[in-house]
């Protein structure tokens, strides 16, 4: 089978149009509406390149205009993908695109028309293609291999219409658009069907990835507080605490909720719900950079801690508390106070595992809430013996 202009855009048809319905059945299973842009972008292709072949029936204001207008369409649609991907605001002056398309219908029909016509045609492709690709720019290697190859394939794709642009002006080009003649016209054609492949795969490769990142990060979360479950601070503690040592102690705090059922008693559920969601932002405010804060289960919130102090635990424990009674006491009217108990444990070697640091955590608790609740028990073993130190 010949390579002809018909045959290529018979190609680049089928191509676009498998990838708007590949990109649409990835859209049912994913839901990002990246993929909606994008697969209308295909759409639109396998639309315009279809009424490109009218043009040999001689409709030229259908096969060349309105097609030529799809395509251009066609690239606006992959930058809105990209620019919801990536969450930026587009300016409304890209629309300005569409009013200067519209203007080309009153350029006057003379020899130099289809150069014309070609030259503005492949500045509006390369336009909003090169913006695409800019958009992608600062993302690069923080999201996948997919958005770095969809960054430079869209970058390649608008420098070639670009290239294209300026290449009509060169003496003894032949272009004709209304007969598909000019080598411009062939290696566009080409270019066009490779571009379809390069592009369909990397933006479904992008939004697979960055899905994925999003079920990780889901699976890590505790679903109500937003913070790390248990099992996503067993794989990130020992990170921190092999860092630990004589000069950089670490600390653990082990939080409890005091009287949490009377708010669930007296209250409902939801009123318990928002107790430790409340509870859940106050320890984000007061953590500390390179500290960890987990949420065990229950009412039961865990905080790590590097390079600590007793000073620091207590003060950080402190403010905890007395953040939490002012925050309780305000939204809920129980008969006994609902406060903080915390255990805490500073140490000055890496633990033989996370869960004996937490029974030791739990051990201070338990001194905590037998001492009269509301209150902090921190045990120091970097001293020499282990002594208990109540603060209220």
């Amino acid at each position: 089978m010949a390579l002809d202009p018909p045959t290529m855009l018979t190609l680049s048809i089928a191509l676009a149009a498998a990838a708007a319905l590949y990109l649409a059945i990835e859209w049912r299973s994913i839901r990002e509406p990246s993929l909606l842009f994008w697969s209308a972008g295909f759409a639109t292709i396998t639309v315009g390149s279809t009424l490109a072949l009218l043009r040999i029936s001689g409709l030229l204001l259908i096969g060349i205009w309105f097609a030529n207008g799809l395509l251009v369409t066609a690239h606006f649609l992959f930058l809105l993908g990209v620019a919801r991907f990536t969450q930026v605001h587009l300016s409304r002056a890209w629309y300005l695109i569409f009013a200067a398309w519209f203007a080309m219908l009153l350029l006057p029909d003379e020899a130099s028309w289809s150069k014309i016509m070609l030259v503005a045609n492949s500045l509006l492709v390369a336009l909003p293609t090169l913006r695409a690709s800019f958009l992608l720019r600062p993302h690069g290697k923080s999201l996948s291999v997919g958005a770095v190859q969809l960054r430079y394939v869209l970058l390649t794709h608008g420098l070639f219409y670009l290239a294209k642009a300026i290449s009509v002006i060169v003496p003894g080009t032949l272009i004709d658009l209304a007969a598909f003649r000019g080598e411009i016209i062939q290696i566009s054609l080409v270019e066009g069907a490779m571009a379809i492949m390069l592009i369909a795969l990397s933006m479904t490769g992008t939004e697979r990835y960055r899905r994925e990142k999003q079920i990780e990060r889901l699976a890590a979360r505790d679903p109500l507080t937003a913070l790390y479950n248990r099992r996503a601070l067993e794989v990130r503690a020992p990170r921190l605490l092999e860092n630990v040592s004589g000069m950089r102690p670490g600390a653990l705090l082990l939080i409890d909720i005091d009287n949490f059922k009377l708010v669930n008693d007296l209250y409902g559920h939801t009123a318990g719900d928002r107790l430790l969601v409340s509870l859940s932002e106050m320890i984000r405010a007061v953590l500390p950079g390179g500290a960890l804060a987990a949420r065990l289960g229950g009412d039961e919130f865990v905080i790590l801690l590097n390079d600590a102090s007793s000073e620091r635990v207590v003060g950080l424990g402190n403010a905890l508390r007395d953040r939490f009674h002012q925050a309780a006491a305000q939204a809920f009217t129980t008969p006994e106070p609902v406060t903080l108990s915390i255990g805490a444990n500073l140490f000055d070697q890496p633990p033989a595992s996370l869960a004996a640091l937490i029974e030791q955590g739990d051990a201070a608790l338990y001194e905590s809430k037998r001492g009269g609740r509301n209150s902090l028990r921190l045990v120091d073993r970097t001293l020499a013996s282990d002594e208990l130190s109540p603060t209220r």
